[in-house]
């Protein structure tokens, strides 16, 4: 929110790069604030200029002049020892009328009061009269001397709201003090010894400030464009990896269902070989196998819409389920009257079955490790620098120059007990915090057996005893002896992870209130904190372990991210 000029005394100005562009129209030349008069604070009436080289209408200037007893510039206070004979000035007269034309129909004609027959059109207003006149009715007040005296502006309709409704004089001064504007003789009244200036002062200091207000409007609208811009660019990536996605998975799952129906086929060609004593027999295995197979099939169809879905975390969470086939019947004990058929039967549903398996397995497998390696490189694009912050980190643990690394040590260090500093927790945080939008960093935690990592809040507790839990402003992955990985989802939840994790992407999306950890070698999900609440600021959270007598002593390092987009 911008602030007047009464609370700031400055404010930083952005440049914005805009598009160049050329007109001949001389009104786009200057601007409407560039052709006004600082005296009445309207569009030039016949300009003219001082020697020091500013513009005022002649009849503003003159009357300005005619209550002075020296001449001077009412803008700059230059002082003139001789009154300057003044031309109007030409060109700036034409630009500004043409100024009037162009943005006439916004404002109403204003009619002389004195012209008896046909009005014309006024050229000033006198707040002293209460009437607009014409340029011929006009004179007066540029010849007779009391008239001279005259508070004159450019006309308009509405003359009463420049008038003090109390003494009926012009308002030619504004009150800060109570924020309105006042005659000569208010500041005598209920004004008197409060903070009043000119009205043009204040006028032009009022302007100024909504310059400034326009500046800052105009940055957020840069801004917010910007940001529509990302958004389209990222629609546009996301669009081109799904249509990617979408044509693998068809090949893959046609591939499958061509194998399904050839093994199918081969099985029905060995059965018809069989002698017709058994026909019968072999056709209610038959009706029952092609069922099997029908469920088969629904369940490849799944698994092929499976693949084109773009929730990822659904994907992710029913991929237990899917990844084994359906039930079928154990056909071990069953066999038909002839010695061979028996055998061949099994045999074949045996190498179906397990085929399926295998493709089955392969295809879910290779399709989410895909889909986690995608979405790894998207969420990289929101990489953060992060270093670790040393006024919150136990007196026992030994951080690196840079920031970067942290590991446990043997001896106490003597340090300042703040609020801030964990103790006796073997914990720190990062000096960044988050409180909007999306962050991911990266560590390596190669060689160590324990560790806790995450984000915390920046309420959490840092004293005493600390249970890891979103209730309590944490949310980790731990390692615990090695190879027992845990989220701390209160209570925690057992993770089964193929392979030791070596890197930790950790992602953050503040206003999805999600939370998630990935293994960056492998590039797989290990766990996703979903639909939390985020209400303040977040800090990356780090936990090396003890050192366990030099089991544990690796370091835990935050690592520079690599996107290989």
């Amino acid at each position: 929110m911008a602030e007047s000029p009464s609370q700031t005394q400055g404010i930083r100005r952005t440049s914005m790069e805009e598009p160049c562009s050329f007109s001949h129209d001389s009104s786009s030349l200057l601007s409407e604030e560039q052709l006004l008069c600082l005296i009445c604070l309207d569009v030039f009436t016949d300009p003219v200029t001082t020697p020091c080289g500013h513009n005022f209408c002649k009849s503003c200037l003159t009357q300005c002049w005619e209550k002075s007893q020296h001449c001077h510039c009412p803008l700059c206070k230059d002082k003139f020892t001789k009154r300057p004979e003044l031309k109007i000035n030409t060109t700036l007269r034409e630009v500004a009328d043409h100024f009037k034309k162009k943005s006439g129909p916004d404002k109403p004609e204003v009619l002389c009061d004195a012209c008896t027959g046909e009005k014309l059109k006024a050229l000033k207003s006198c707040l002293d009269c209460c009437a607009a006149f014409c340029k011929t009715h006009l004179e007066p007040h540029n010849n007779i001397p009391n008239l001279k005296k005259h508070k004159l502006i450019n006309p308009v309709e509405n003359l009463e709201d420049y008038i003090c409704q109390k003494h009926e004089r012009a308002l030619e001064l504004f009150c800060r003090d109570d924020q309105t504007c006042v005659c000569q003789f208010c500041t005598e009244g209920d004004h008197k010894n409060h903070n009043t200036v000119p009205i043009e002062e204040e006028s032009r200091e009022r302007k100024t400030w909504l310059g400034k207000t326009q500046t800052d409007v105009q940055q957020m609208i840069q801004d917010q464009l910007k940001k529509i811009q990302e958004i389209k660019h990222s629609v546009k990536l996301s669009k081109r990896s799904t249509e990617k996605e979408k044509a693998d998975s068809v090949e893959v799952f046609t591939a499958l269902i061509r194998s399904i129906e050839r093994s199918q086929a081969e099985l029905l060609e060995v059965m018809e070989e069989k002698q017709k004593a058994a026909e019968r027999q072999a056709e209610g295995l038959i009706k029952e196998l092609e069922q099997e197979i029908t469920v088969l099939k629904r369940r490849d169809t799944e698994l092929e819409q499976l693949s084109h879905t773009e929730e990822h975390l659904h994907l992710l969470q029913i991929y237990s389920s899917m990844c084994s086939p359906p039930h079928t019947k154990n056909w071990t004990e069953i066999s038909i009257n002839t010695d061979l058929s028996g055998d061949t039967v099994r045999t074949a549903l045996s190498q179906l079955q397990q085929t399926l398996n295998e493709k089955l397995t392969k295809t879910l497998n290779d399709k989410l490790k895909e889909t986690v390696s995608t979405e790894l490189k998207r969420i990289q694009q929101y990489a953060v620098d992060v270093s670790l912050d040393t006024d919150t980190a136990n007196p026992y643990l030994i951080l690196s120059a840079d920031g970067k690394q942290v590991t446990h040590g043997d001896e106490w260090q003597k340090l300042p007990d703040t609020p801030q500093r964990f103790d006796p927790c073997v914990c720190v945080v990062g000096k960044q915090s988050f409180s909007s939008g999306r962050f991911y960093y990266e560590v390596q935690v190669r060689g160590k057996t324990d560790w806790d990592l995450g984000v915390a809040t920046e309420s959490s507790n840092r004293k005493g005893k600390i249970i890891l839990r979103p209730q309590n402003g944490f949310w980790t992955v731990i390692l615990r002896n090695e190879n027992q990985y845990k989220a701390c989802a209160g209570p925690s939840v057992p993770l089964t992870l193929r392979e030791k994790v070596e890197k930790v992407g950790v992602f953050v999306d503040y206003e999805e209130g999600l939370v998630s950890f990935y293994d960056v070698k492998s590039s797989s999900h290990i766990y996703s904190f979903t639909g939390q609440s985020f209400t303040e600021n977040l800090y990356p959270f780090f936990s090396p372990g003890l050192n366990k007598g030099g089991k544990n002593s690796a370091p835990l390092i935050i690592s520079p991210v690599f996107n290989t987009e």
